[in-house]
């Protein structure tokens, strides 16, 4: 499953967990669920595609609710994706979306995700 979109200023908080993430607006119409996915990035204008975990959903650790939104962490990028075109392919879908009791839980967590997501994408 494919999505594409404009990278959006989020909230910073994946920054501020160690995380950054490139943030983009889900159509209302996409099918996929909610959660942790295996992903590749294609970036407009770069060559070749980025390796990423992401989250689809409504951050429900810090409030939930509002838009649905698809979370990014590009494996190997550095630089500024804000106002940039990128499509994201979902791979593989790892877990549901939870809430998780604090930040320091979802930290840990999403680093046993990386470990099953460079598992699956052979990196």
């Amino acid at each position: 499953m494919i999505v594409k979109g404009t990278v959006v200023r989020g909230d910073g908080r994946g920054r501020g967990l160690g995380w950054p993430t490139a943030n983009i607006a889900v159509p209302d119409d996409f099918a996929a669920a909610d959660g942790v996915y295996a992903a590749r990035v294609k970036i407009d204008g770069e060559s070749g595609t980025f390796a990423a975990m992401a989250n689809l959903g409504r951050k429900p650790t810090f409030g939930g609710g509002g838009d649905r939104v698809l979370e990014l962490h590009l494996f190997d990028f550095e630089g500024d994706l804000y106002g940039r075109e990128i499509s994201a392919e979902l791979v593989r879908h790892i877990r549901p979306e939870r809430k998780f009791g604090n930040p320091t839980a979802l930290r840990a967590q999403i680093a046993e995700d990386r470990k099953s997501i460079e598992k699956i994408l052979c990196i």
